[in-house]
């Protein structure tokens, strides 16, 4: 049997006019409030993030970067944060993906092809020009003076692997670049990751694309190196300990206007102290003067007058 309905109920509100008017509610609509009780209307979501127990890597490498942030990081290794700009980056990865070794299979089926045609198979061209990759092949590569550009991930672990290379691309005159992430540098030479890659040689059609990224490398890494290296990173706290040394500042100040006010007060006091002890001593040098005339005029009464007769002698023959 279905709920009865309530009846359209309404409030009397008087109008300027004194007519009284009613506001009806629909009988179509009927108020339904939801009860999220056990057993009751589905909950809302809410943001569990706080609640959720992380893998120990994923804590880790939170643990990490925020110890990376608070503590003082040295300037060799805090020139890794400073890396090349996004516009530049993309232009970089559209050029080294141009430029990507074959991969294993399609290695493998190129020499099974190149051995199924025998002697007929045509003799091997020109080396193929590609991203080298590995971090003793780069580093000969810088050393030998062979390379044009070396590229360099922000994010290698240990960081004491390339730590030394930027140093040794300056002395050798190569330029180079530091980017963000060593996953994105993998993908170009098909590998998990990769510390560094180097970049020996290109077409002819993209040698104009190959001298802006080497600008770019010598304006914003080669000719900054030595600014770079007096950076120190770090030091920056985290809202809890801003906002307490906010309050220990605000205590001192507090502090120091307190004092500053007590020794204003000092000195007014002993302004005070010394203007009314200024007027003490005047009353008190005016008090001698004022004390010496009473006193004259009661050594004048006490001598007799010469123009009056003495009574004893009696009256003059």
């Amino acid at each position: 049997m279905p709920k009865a309905t309530k009846k359209a109920t309404g409030t009397a509100k008087p109008t300027v006019g004194g007519v009284a008017k009613t506001r009806a509610r629909s009988v179509l609509i009927e108020k339904r409030p939801r009860n999220f009780g056990i057993g009751g209307a589905i909950q809302p979501k809410r943001d569990l993030t706080r609640f959720v127990r992380w893998p120990k890597y994923i804590r880790l490498q939170r643990q990490k970067r925020v110890l990376g942030k608070r503590l003082k990081i040295p300037a060799v290794v805090n020139q890794f944060t400073q890396t090349l700009d996004k516009n530049a980056a993309q232009a970089l990865f559209t050029l080294l993906d141009k430029y990507s070794p074959e991969t294993k299979v399609a290695k493998k089926q190129r020499l099974l092809a190149k051995a199924a045609a025998g002697a007929a198979a045509p003799a091997d061209a020109k080396k193929p020009q590609v991203v080298k990759f590995g971090l003793n092949h780069v580093t000969a590569l810088v050393e030998q003076k062979k390379a044009k550009l070396i590229v360099i991930a922000h994010d290698v672990d240990p960081l004491e692997l390339v730590l030394w290379l930027p140093t040794l691309c300056r002395k050798k005159g190569i330029p180079y670049v530091i980017v963000k992430g060593r996953a994105r540098l993998g993908r170009v030479v098909h590998q998990k990751t990769a510390a560094a890659l180097a970049i020996v040689d290109v077409d002819a059609k993209d040698k104009k694309d190959l001298a802006d990224l080497i600008q770019r490398a010598n304006d914003n890494f080669v000719s900054r190196y030595t600014r770079t290296l007096k950076i120190q990173g770090g030091g920056v706290m985290g809202p809890k300990h801003i906002a307490r040394k906010a309050k220990y500042a605000r205590r001192v100040a507090r502090e120091a206007t307190g004092l500053e006010q007590q020794k204003k007060q000092k000195a007014v006091k002993l302004e005070r102290a010394a203007a009314e002890k200024a007027v003490q001593d005047k009353v008190a040098s005016e008090k001698p003067k004022a004390a010496e005339k009473p006193a004259e005029k009661k050594a004048d009464a006490k001598k007799p007058d010469a123009r009056k007769p003495d009574a004893k002698k009696g009256p003059k023959k």
